[in-house]
């Protein structure tokens, strides 16, 4: 499932949107200031508080692009005839796309985000109790038809997949090794799935193909 990878506007706010993801990645959100927003952008310090009235605003709109993103994915795969290790590599390859079209993106939602306290508000909490939430649907579903163990709670199973995730991507990031093609993306999906799978199958069932 290929999604468009303009996750920004055209015009002078996807290019404020974007000028924020290199500020806020090359100094972090807290150092990061609106001027330097407007620099790396090529306009006005005021044109900056036209679109968005302050800093905060302006993450918040990056925040809601990744979400946005990722909830539609979801909403698809909770909708489509797949098995259950599709919809697994569905989310992985939400992550690695972003990654490869959008980097600075991912690179701020793992570093001011997933690994930051101090930057997870109330809004942002129920975003990852949602993103959970929905996960733990088709890891109940696999449970549901035998394909994977069901003497862990599906919860667990969740955080395991969702750790082994994220772990994967943020080692990615904060290496700042980039996304070289469409064939390491289908390897590092099927290492995780592969990886998954098989230790979270039922006992006794015959190996689960990643793909």
């Amino acid at each position: 499932m290929k999604k468009d990878p303009n996750l920004f506007l055209k015009g002078k706010n996807g290019a404020i949107l974007e000028a924020a993801l290199k500020v806020i990645k090359r100094k972090g959100f807290h150092k990061a200031r609106m001027a330097d927003i407007a620099r790396e952008a090529g306009i006005s310090y005021g044109l900056v508080y036209h679109y968005f009235g302050k800093k905060e605003d302006l993450f918040e709109a990056i925040l809601h692009r990744w979400w946005d993103g990722f909830f539609q994915v979801m909403a698809e795969v909770r909708g489509a005839e797949t098995a259950v290790p599709e919809k697994l590599r569905q989310i992985i390859f939400y992550f690695l796309d972003t990654y490869q079209t959008h980097p600075d993106l991912v690179n701020i939602f793992i570093t001011e985000i997933s690994r930051s306290t101090s930057s997870l508000t109330t809004v942002r909490l129920e975003n990852f109790k949602t993103f959970i939430s929905l996960t733990e649907e088709f890891i109940s579903l696999g449970q549901e038809k035998g394909i994977l163990r069901t003497d862990f709670k599906a919860r667990y199973l969740t955080y395991i997949f969702l750790g082994a995730l994220e772990a994967f991507v943020s080692a990615m990031v904060l290496a700042d090794q980039p996304i070289k093609g469409d064939d390491q993306k289908e390897r590092i999906a099927k290492s995780i799935l592969e990886v998954f799978l098989n230790g979270a199958r039922t006992r006794g069932r015959k190996k689960i193909l990643a793909r």
